[in-house]
Order: structure tokens, then sequence, then C-alpha cells
């Protein structure tokens, strides 16, 4: 079967864009017609039921919308995607010979929806797309695509839009890189696409993070764009013109996994081997580490002293994150890696005092 969402053969995306909600006939026939003249896009996307965080918000005009969308489909020859979050939704799709479906993150978060919407595509052969959960939880990831697969035999791809996340942050949506790499490496064979502007937010963030999505060899991009960003209905900060779209294609640096000498391969060999030492190297260094952990909660059993230490813990913090920024490691990646080696310390202690075995 020909793989509808992988790279084409000269690398460059497989390419997803159209207006985050289609708001009117003109607005998608325009949008659509400019992003012909200037872009080589697969599948036009539009928003026709926008499932928005708080009520009196637009969440789109429906079954109306799916008409235009269908009328700017025939007129242009294009390929069509909607967002489905049930199997009406589904239904109503088919209905208007949409060409792909995707299962947005509000909806791949409930096992539920997903299952409807697994049922609704019985028997059906059209492709679809399934964008990450809202939180970082690749089992329900996996889970969604395992219940689609399990109900349809066309292609399968997943969509990689970023991560929830309280607090402040650069992104609206954390990308948290690893999660999609650890899916990518589970499942190799389903194309993985990027969403660089509901992970962004903004205009700015879509060229750097579809540059990385491309650095890190994902099949295609996502891309919101409208003919009048600024007057958009729904998500206007992301949003960009086909034309501002054209001069970020043209920007990314396409890599070539295959185009690699025998002498940067034999230096590839040498760094990685080094790397893997070092690794096995730091892993033993952990072990003894916990083991001397064991040590001191096998005493503080026997003194009934409580586990926690606050300020010794906080000292420690301190000292080693200004250690670790002294020697060039970034903030967050300290403060990720030790409270996960102090979580396990508390794991250990926690098992002594109860008896339970290490």
């Amino acid at each position: 079967m020909k793989k509808l969402f992988k790279r084409h053969s000269d690398l460059t995306p497989f390419l997803i864009s159209g207006p985050c909600s289609a708001e009117s006939f003109e607005q998608l026939y325009a949008t659509a017609n400019q992003l012909q003249q200037h872009v080589n896009f697969d599948l036009f996307r539009a928003g026709i039921w926008k499932p928005r965080t708080r009520p009196n918000s637009f969440e789109g005009y429906g079954e109306e919308a799916l008409k235009w969308l269908r009328d700017v489909k025939q007129d242009l020859t294009i390929q069509t995607c909607v967002e489905v979050a049930n199997s009406k939704h589904v239904d109503l799709a088919l209905k208007y010979e949409v060409d792909v479906l995707w299962i947005g993150a509000r909806t791949s978060v409930n096992p539920f929806s997903v299952q409807d919407i697994a049922d609704a595509l019985q028997g059906t052969h059209v492709p679809v797309m399934i964008k990450n959960p809202i939180n970082p939880d690749l089992q329900l990831w996996i889970g969604a695509l395992e219940r689609i697969q399990q109900s349809t035999d066309a292609e399968v791809a997943v969509i990689h839009r970023g991560f929830s996340s309280y607090g402040s942050s650069l992104y609206r949506n954390e990308p948290m890189w690893h999660i999609p790499i650890e899916f990518k490496r589970l499942f190799p064979d389903v194309p993985i696409l990027c969403d660089p502007s509901h992970i962004g937010g903004k205009r700015e963030s879509i060229y750097p993070l579809a540059q990385e999505a491309m650095d890190l060899m994902f099949d295609g991009l996502m891309i919101e764009s409208h003919i009048k960003p600024d007057d958009a209905l729904s998500d206007a900060k992301q949003q960009i013109t086909p034309k501002r779209l054209q001069n970020i294609l043209e920007r990314l640096i396409l890599r070539n996994p295959d185009d690699i000498s025998g002498s940067v391969q034999l230096k590839l060999s040498e760094l990685r081997s080094h790397i893997d030492s070092i690794d096995e190297t730091i892993l033993r260094d952990i072990v003894t580490r916990l083991e001397l952990i064991e040590k001191i909660g096998v005493l503080k059993k026997q003194h009934n002293i409580p586990i926690l230490q606050v300020e010794r813990w906080g000292n420690i913090l301190k000292r080693l994150t200004g250690l670790g920024t002294d020697l060039k490691l970034s903030e967050k990646f300290l403060n990720e890696f030790l409270n996960s080696l102090h979580t396990e310390s508390i794991r250990k202690q926690i098992e002594i005092l109860n008896d339970k075995k290490v």
C-alpha cells in the first residue's frame, strides 16, 4: 500500500495547511487558492467543530462548513482533512467527501471517545491521523493508535502537537520531544507529523519548531494558514499567510540520512562508542549512589529518623544546580535529572522503612 503521509522523494515534508477554522466559503476558497500559488501542499485542513476551553467562544459552523469545504475541494481539485470528535462527526465528514480525518488532542485523551470514532470507521477506508493527548501520556497515544488500527485497514499516522503544562512556558504546549521520539522508536512504520502551530502558539515559533521536527526526521508538518490571520475567529496568533508559509518552507534545511560518506560514518561510530562507554559509567555510578542511599535508609530506620530532610535536599539542589549551570547544563535539565534521582532515592528508603524488598 502506498504511504500517504511520508516525506516526498526530494525530502520535502508531507504538508498539511489551511485555517484553524472554516469561517466562510470565501475565506476557505481564498486561502486554498493562495496556498496553491505559493506552496506544494498535500492536504487542506479546516476546523469544522472547534472544542474550546471555555464556552461563548467561536466553536465552528459544523455541517454548513463541510458544504463549503466540499465545494472548495471540487473547484480547486484538492484533498481535504478535518478533525472529528465523535461518530456523528465521522459520518458527516464522509458524507461531504472529506479525504482524511484527524483525532484531536482533547479527544485522543479519552478512550471512550476514540472507541466511538473507531466503531464509526468500521468498513471504511479513510486515512486517519491521531494527535497526541493533551497530557504527556505515551500509553494513551499508543492506545488511540491501536483502537483505530483495529477498526480500519487504511493508513494511520500520528501528529505531535505538544503537551499541556502548568505555569509559564516559552511555548503554548511543551514539545517534550522525548515522547514522540519514543513513539517513533516503538512504531517506526507509523508516519509521524509535527504541528508547530499548536506547539508554539505564535507565528514566530513556527519556523524553529518545524526545523527541529525536520532535524528529527519527522515525515511532515501541519501548519495553520489563513488569508487574513489577524482577523481569524480562532487562534489568530498562531496562523500565517500562505506567502509566509512559503518563506518558512524555503528556509528549512532538509537532512538526508542516506547521504553520509564512509569517513563520516566511521567518525560517528567512534563518537557513539565513546558515548556508550560514558552512559555505562553513569549508570554504574548511579547504582553506587543508590547503594549508599540504602545504607542511609537502614540507619534512618534503626534510629527512627524521617526520610525526607527538606533543608538538606534544598541545599543539594541549590549546590548542584549552581555547579551544573556553571558547566553549561540547562537549569531545566538539571531540575528534571536531580528530582528524578531524588524521587528514586526516596522510593528506596520508603521500601526499607516498610520492610519491602529493595
